[in-house]
């Protein structure tokens, strides 16, 4: 490759909280050198292509920690929709809308709806489905993806009746009478979803990811973590077919770090299947990930104390497995090298979380290729932060996940619990690593949103006044750093990405607007104006 130099007058390399005016010297995909920039024509060989940006903002390609990427993919093409509404019976209309332009006989899907911000806040039934799709199969993917609400055709299609088990952490409401009311939730709504979306074609799936590609480029994207769903073998959704035909055919544009769910029974052939396979620096497997509980607003979070609204007396929700079976799963990885990532977002999972993790670190050190991570972590013990900060134990959050409904937490947990959630600021004040994600499809892809929400945690209408727990706030160098280096942490490989500097992969993105500059309102306005995947231009505005 011929030598590529990047240069700006604001270039934000991630080792210093401010932008220089500098060049990148890339030679094949990584970075050579970084000078001053006015000294590009003295330091590079002749014939080197040089790509000057003036003025515009240079960062590293951003890395989103965590995020379902097929079903991130999948809601914005043109197979299903993606739509929360104002109640039950305006998400069956809206969906019945959109199936009417699908084929005869295929699945109606969508995803969005919360019920918790509906007129009505109640859980929706098979009956109002059934109105609008009284023989074609539907199916609609709750916002938090924790949650499948389907018709009676589609529960047919499953081959659920009133007779069958749910899969392991997972459940079927029944009304009063114990008929199935069509939704299914946590660990059985992610597997049902899964034999759902197993109904689409390679072809269809191919074409899906690879305009998610293209997408994740034009928002600045060049690495992704792709996280595991259903513990079911088989079901987990993270596509490793799927990456290594794109890859094979060079459309794979953003690195894949893929975390397939580690099976109940600890079955390992899998992720090490996949990490002797994937070597390559555009396809890695750095893990796996496992549910430890569901979410707070569901009440399937795992609490230490009783919710504020409890459903029963004694309501703390539940873990999705029992912490020793946890703790053997981890421990067995861990032996062996493998990476765990864990979905912790109530109190008890969080510390128990902790627990196994630092017993892993102590007995078996940090693994071979990702990090120990905890996912989500809405509410914790303070204590749990510096616990994290020792053991080496990436706090892998999302901002977004903040303003969804800032009303929630005190709802749900009380005002004393709701004083100390997703306390960025603390993470790096004790020096524990943290990396951001989206967790898309649950919420959008948006990485201004990211930035602005960590700053601010303010929603983009600018509530709270002054920001929810504003002293949990980070600095905007703070944020973009957690967004690119923080997640190579979490998918350990930060001696290659998130920074600009010589020996890193030349992962660069360039944008209209200096982020640091700015007031963080302005962020939604910023544009990407070219993307490079190892020194390779995959995108220009």
């Amino acid at each position: 490759m011929t030598q590529r130099v990047i240069t700006s007058s604001h270039v934000f390399t991630g080792l210093s909280p401010r932008t220089r005016p500098l060049a990148l010297v890339c030679e094949d995909d990584r970075i050579e050198a970084v000078i001053p920039r006015d000294q590009v024509r003295e330091l590079v060989r002749p014939g080197a292509t040089i790509e000057d940006w003036g003025d515009h903002f240079i960062c590293a390609g951003l890395n989103d920690a965590h995020q379902h990427v097929f079903h991130a993919a999948l809601f914005p093409s043109d197979l299903a929709i993606e739509y929360c509404g104002t109640g039950e019976i305006d998400c069956a209309w809206r969906l019945y809308e959109f199936a009417e332009n699908q084929p005869y006989g295929s699945w109606a899907i969508g995803h969005g709806w919360r019920d918790a911000l509906w007129k009505s806040p109640i859980a929706p039934t098979r009956l109002s489905l059934d109105a609008v799709f009284p023989a074609r199969p539907a199916v609609f993917y709750s916002g938090d993806s924790h949650t499948i609400w389907l018709n009676t055709a589609g529960l047919k299609a499953l081959g659920i009746t009133d007779d069958t088990v749910p899969p392991a952490g997972g459940s079927f409401d029944r009304d009063e009478n114990g008929r199935l009311t069509g939704v299914v939730r946590e660990g059985a709504g992610m597997y049902y979803m899964a034999k759902v979306l197993e109904t689409l074609t390679r072809q269809q799936k191919e074409e899906v990811m690879a305009a998610w590609m293209r997408e994740l480029n034009r928002r600045g994207v060049t690495s992704v973590s792709d996280m595991g769903l259903s513990a079911i073998p088989g079901c987990d959704m993270v596509l490793d077919d799927v990456w290594e035909s794109l890859l094979a055919q060079g459309r794979l544009t953003v690195r894949g770090h893929l975390f397939p769910t580690l099976p109940l029974d600890g079955d390992l052939t899998r992720i090490k299947d996949l990490q002797a396979r994937l070597a390559g620096p555009m396809l890695r497997a750095p893990g796996v990930k496992q549910f430890f509980d569901g979410v707070s607003s569901q009440h399937t979070a795992w609490l230490l104390e009783p919710y504020a609204n409890p459903a029963f007396p004694g309501d703390c929700g539940h873990p999705a497995m029992p912490p020793e079976e946890m703790r053997n799963l981890v421990l067995a990885a861990a032996a062996e090298g493998v990476a765990v990532r864990i979905h912790t977002i109530g109190d008890a999972a969080v510390h128990a979380g902790v627990d196994i993790m630092e017993e892993a670190v102590r007995r078996f050190g940090q693994p071979r290729q990702g990090r120990f991570c905890l996912e989500h972590l809405e509410n914790l013990g303070r204590s749990d932060v510096a616990r994290m900060a020792r053991a080496g134990i990436v706090a892998s959050v999302q901002p977004q996940h903040i303003v969804i409904d800032i009303e929630q937490p005190a709802r749900d947990l009380g005002d004393l619990r709701a004083s100390y959630m997703w306390p960025f600021h603390d993470y790096l004040a004790q020096g524990t690593k943290m990396a951001f994600g989206t967790d898309a499809p649950c919420v959008p892809m948006d990485p201004a949103a990211i930035l602005h929400d960590a700053v601010t945690r303010q929603t983009a209408a600018g509530d709270p006044a002054g920001g929810w727990l504003p002293e949990q706030r980070v600095s905007m160098a703070q944020a973009i750093r957690a967004l690119t280096f923080g997640s190579a942490q979490a998918e350990g490989r930060e001696q290659e990405l998130g920074t600009l500097q010589p020996g890193r992969l030349a992962d660069v993105i360039v944008v209209d607007r200096n982020p640091l500059a700015i007031c963080p309102e302005s962020l939604h306005d910023c544009r990407v104006l070219a993307c490079y995947v190892g020194a390779r231009h995959v995108f220009d505005a």
